[in-house]
């Protein structure tokens, strides 16, 4: 019998089918990691995976807006849909419903977070601290425990015997780690005599590493005075306090290596210095000896008498020059003196004097009578104006038989200002009168009126 050939389309069709009609995969509960994740501007697609499989999803925008946390690479989730198969390419993907953080994804989630915030802070950007090259006292913060003590006292024990290891035993898993952290470094920072701090601890899950994630024990490394090692996990392992340590080692052997140098190249070293050293004072020595070989058979050591003669020369005729100057110094204030003494005579003082005196005195008798002028004159203006004064006064006016009126105080000079029956007060020269008015009349365009 011949056998019957499907069309692609057809097979695709019938796959659909199998898999819209098996109830299993109608409702799936799946966990997993996301992965190949980037936010589009309406549907989601991205992957889910876990260590041997992968698998294609979609999240619809009605539900992807629902969710309270957003989806990053690497989260590990749980996921509730539906499986479909896409007829157009033949690919089988889950149409996810629902989608929660796990427990794994939760960590990364708070993982992501924090490092974000503490970035903003620019806790990771700080200055590193440079190892010391020859350290004395190193602290180490690990189990006492284990092989990562072993492996760091093994390294520096090899490399350099002399140094002294300092175990803090401490707690680097679970609930009670962080905070253990937090005091033995705390306790290192008090003491203040050490030179080097290993974090350490082995290989692990996220949950085992997470004390190592905690907020408080980043922060106290980032306060540490001494510079401080981490060598957290395995290499592919990255805790939040690599970030922050001042040297990030891959494993306890590598901060091991790090934080000592090897004892014998140190050795080597130094006698190669010390080889060097040797043959540069030996070159110059050598090299000085011949100088000073040069020196003594030189004619300045054996006739030194021969470095002066130049120079008494030259004295002889300095002190030659200055004799000569000195007497034409001399010569020339002399005469300079003489012409002083001439001027001198000739300009007398005492003529001058008796001139300024007569001169005094004619203006102080022009002064003394020029005040007797102004005094006589004032006087006589003084004068004057007192005779006017008295012509114009009130007084002498009142005493020819005038009078002025005042009412309330105030001088009444015109009829108008005055009611039947007002109080009146009646000045004269030698005293005043109260009167009452009994009638007011008053003349106007040559009538009057009351």
């Amino acid at each position: 019998m011949e056998p019957l050939y499907l069309t692609v389309t057809a097979l695709t069709k019938y796959i659909k089918r199998k898999f819209d009609a098996d109830p299993y995969l109608d409702r799936v509960y799946l966990t997993g990691e996301i992965s190949n994740f980037r936010v589009r501007p309406r549907h989601q697609y991205f992957s889910l995976k876990d260590d041997n499989a992968v698998i294609s999803a979609v999240m619809y925008k009605r539900e992807f807006d629902k969710l309270k946390f957003t989806p990053k690479e690497g989260m590990k989730v749980l996921v509730v849909g539906r499986v479909n198969v896409y007829e157009a390419s033949g690919i089988y993907n889950i149409v996810i419903e629902h989608m929660e953080p796990d427990g794994v994804g939760a960590l990364y989630q708070a993982f992501s977070e924090l490092k974000e915030k503490l970035s903003n802070e620019g806790l990771f950007s700080l200055p590193k601290k440079i190892l010391p090259q020859f350290p004395k006292r190193i602290a180490i913060v690990t189990s006492p425990s284990g092989a990562v003590i072993r492996d760091i006292m093994t390294t520096v024990k090899r490399r350099y015997p002399i140094v002294q290891l300092v175990l803090f035993p401490t707690i680097v898993q679970g609930k009670d780690a962080a905070p253990n952290i937090v005091r033995n470094l705390q306790a290192i920072e008090a003491k203040g005599d050490f030179d080097v701090v290993i974090v350490a601890r082995g290989g692990g899950s996220i949950e085992d590493l997470w004390p190592f994630n905690e907020e408080a024990v980043v922060r106290q490394i980032a306060a540490m005075a001494m510079p401080v090692i981490s060598s957290v996990g395995h290499e592919t392992d990255t805790t939040l306090s690599d970030f922050v340590a001042d040297v990030r080692a891959a494993t306890p052997t590598a901060a091991a290596e790090l934080s000592v140098p090897v004892l014998s190249d140190v050795l080597r070293h130094i006698d190669q210095l010390d080889n060097r050293l040797y043959q540069k004072i030996r070159n110059t020595l050598s090299l000085q000896q011949q100088r000073l070989n040069r020196s003594m058979h030189s004619y300045i050591f054996r006739q030194p008498e021969r470095m002066y003669e130049g120079y008494t020369v030259k004295l002889d005729q300095m002190q030659l020059r200055l004799a000569n100057q000195m007497a034409n110094q001399l010569q020339l204030q002399k005469n300079q003196l003489q012409r002083l003494q001439m001027r001198l005579e000739n300009k007398s003082p005492v003529r001058d004097v008796m001139q300024a005196q007569q001169q005094l005195t004619q203006t102080e008798d022009a002064l003394q009578k020029a005040m007797q002028r102004y005094l006589q004159q004032k006087q006589q203006q003084l004068a004057n104006g007192m005779q006017s004064l008295d012509l114009l006064s009130p007084l002498k006016i009142m005493l020819r038989g005038y009078s002025y009126t005042t009412k309330d105080g105030n001088i009444v000079n015109a009829v108008k200002q005055l009611q039947s029956g007002d109080k009146l007060k009646v000045n004269f020269a030698d005293g005043y009168a109260e009167a009452e008015v009994k009638r007011v009349v008053e003349e106007k365009n040559d009538t009057i009126q009351e």
